[in-house]
């Protein structure tokens, strides 16, 4: 992928949820048509939550395909894909975990990836996010010493009024919109930091046990669809 081909943001959901999910449900993936569709339009673990369509799955799968991030795998009856990012980009499990959390989420803290990224790599503490962060971003179009050149992948935006830590975001959408920031009376909080990651992670099994069940349905329904041939009772 060269360094100034842009994913737009559908392009971008469809490969982050093949990443998350080649991590986080390996029995279930390669993912076909309707469980891609399913992840990319989950309601946990994704902001902005999405209403995508068949068609724009379809149409963002053939543009991945044509850049080599996406390829059919065509062992079964129904099409499944998978992506190829990692070789591709050239990363490392823990370059994936973070560009993989971006795609999805948007721009966070390195405090927010750490907590998010507990199912896709075990971050030791915040100094080793950091160090991943500056990793990619650090990456060149020229550098000889990469395999697949591709230029910064994150970026570092400008703090935010009243926070504490900087945002990072990835850069294969092209350059992040910076919004100002309107600093509002700060409202208690419901829930501590510790018990929304313990909800979204309860939250992420659930979504993962349901499409589970949903393709063992669908097996279900191709399998009482073939012919049975009746027995021969002539004698």
């Amino acid at each position: 992928m060269a360094p100034d081909q842009i994913l737009d943001p559908i392009q971008l959901r469809v490969l982050g949820s093949l990443i998350e999910k080649e991590i986080t449900t390996p029995e279930n993936y390669p993912l076909s048509l309707n469980s891609l569709i399913g992840a990319c339009n989950q309601r946990s673990s994704r902001d902005p939550v999405l209403d995508l369509t068949e068609d724009q799955v379809r149409q963002a799968i053939h543009s991945l395909e044509e850049l080599a991030l996406v390829t059919p795998v065509r062992d079964s009856r129904v099409p499944k894909y998978e992506h190829r990012a990692r070789t591709v980009l050239n990363l490392r499990r823990d370059e994936t975990a973070v560009l993989c959390l971006l795609f999805l989420r948007g721009p966070q803290t390195p405090g927010e990836l750490r907590s998010r990224a507990d199912r896709l790599f075990p971050f030791d503490d915040l100094a080793q996010v950091q160090s991943t962060l500056d990793r990619l971003a650090a990456r060149t179009a020229t550098d000889e010493g990469q395999q697949a050149p591709t230029g910064p992948l994150t970026i570092q935006l400008p703090r935010q009024p009243g926070a504490r830590e900087s945002r990072f975001a990835h850069l294969l959408g092209g350059p992040p919109e910076v919004q100002p920031s309107v600093s509002t009376p700060s409202a208690p909080s419901a829930a501590s930091p510790s018990a929304l990651t313990q909800l979204e992670s309860r939250l992420d099994q659930l979504t993962a046990q349901v499409q589970s069940l949903q393709q063992r349905l669908d097996m279900l329904e191709r399998t009482s669809t073939l012919p049975v041939e009746s027995p021969n009772r002539s004698l």
